[in-house]
């Protein structure tokens, strides 16, 4: 038996797409076209979103350096999205497994299966702050698409309670039901190629949001120089060539040089680029960043 909803008709992720109202008497050339053209509102959407967005790093950046966590919450789609940005920053900036979390609604088995019931539970969203105790140090990102999702509005009322700071993005108008946050990201790309589907713009949209949030907060944490990512963990063949050429690149060794000395610093390319540049060996180069934070600008710059 189903039960009683709400009606989300007035959403703007729940209004018919005039561009695509022929959509299944349209040539696969024309429609593959309107998708193309339709992923572009996405980009617009988050670039009238920056203001926000730098907002809602500074509070990422402050709590990471706190000792805290970036945590996302999400269902279905968002929540994915929420857990695959997490689960890149370890190889791409060495940082701590806890540091960025992503909770998706019906637990980890809801990344490959849907569980669309899981988004329906303010109490579960509030269960899982409570299971991680998120505390003062602690910033949430609850992510939904659609605006309403019980699970994230609880967990981010919970999260408030619980005194950490809270960042909130949707890609609809505000709704009564709305948490209250320190933040709110609100793209809003319009509605959908398939009128409902979230995983399409307001997905899109998401992703360049979640990609910027830990991007640029992992830069003002030391972890790139230039634009080389330093703090990488060489996990595997194409990550240990990136390595080395990083190392290549900001010392002019030879590879081969460049490859040995990466080995004599255990893999870490910010300690083999302090070794050389500072004629240091890797204990010294550990010292000198920890130092400075492990900013590799400030190790190289720096006086003996």
């Amino acid at each position: 038996m189903m039960t009683a909803m709400h009606d989300r008709s007035h959403l703007l992720s729940e209004q018919r797409l005039p561009e695509s109202m022929a959509l299944d008497a349209m040539s696969i050339a024309d429609a593959v076209a309107l998708m193309n053209r339709q992923d572009l509102r996405a980009v617009e959407a988050v670039a009238a979103e920056q203001e926000s967005i730098a907002r809602a790093v500074d509070i990422v950046v402050a709590s990471l350096s706190a000792g805290g966590r970036l945590i996302y919450v999400g269902a279905g789609t968002s929540g994915r999205l929420g857990v695959l940005d997490a689960s890149e920053c370890p190889p791409t900036f060495r940082s701590d497994p806890d540091q960025v979390q992503g909770i998706i609604a019906g637990g980890e088995s809801a990344m490959f299966r849907a569980k669309e019931g899981a988004e329906d539970s303010a109490t579960d969203g509030a269960a899982a702050m409570d299971g991680k105790s998120v505390g003062a140090n602690d910033v949430i990102c609850g992510i939904a698409a659609g605006g309403t999702t019980p699970f994230v509005h609880g967990a981010l009322r919970r999260a408030t309670e619980r005194g950490a700071k809270t960042i909130f993005l949707s890609c609809v108008q505000p709704v009564p039901s709305e948490p209250p946050v320190d933040v709110v990201i609100r793209p809003l790309v319009g509605p959908e190629v398939v009128t409902g589907s979230t995983r399409l713009k307001a997905g899109t949209a998401t992703k360049l949001v979640l990609n910027t949030l830990t991007t640029v907060a992992m830069v003002r944490l030391g972890k790139v120089y230039e634009n080389l990512m330093v703090d990488l963990k060489a996990t595997n063949q194409k990550l240990v060539d990136r390595a080395t050429r990083i190392v290549a690149t900001l010392t002019q060794l030879p590879r081969d040089e460049a490859q040995a000395l990466l080995q004599r610093a255990d893999g870490h390319v910010k300690v083999a680029v302090v070794m050389h540049k500072r004629g240091v060996n890797a204990d010294d180069a550990r010292a000198i960043l920890i130092a400075v934070s492990g900013s590799l600008r400030a190790a190289i710059e720096a006086q003996s």
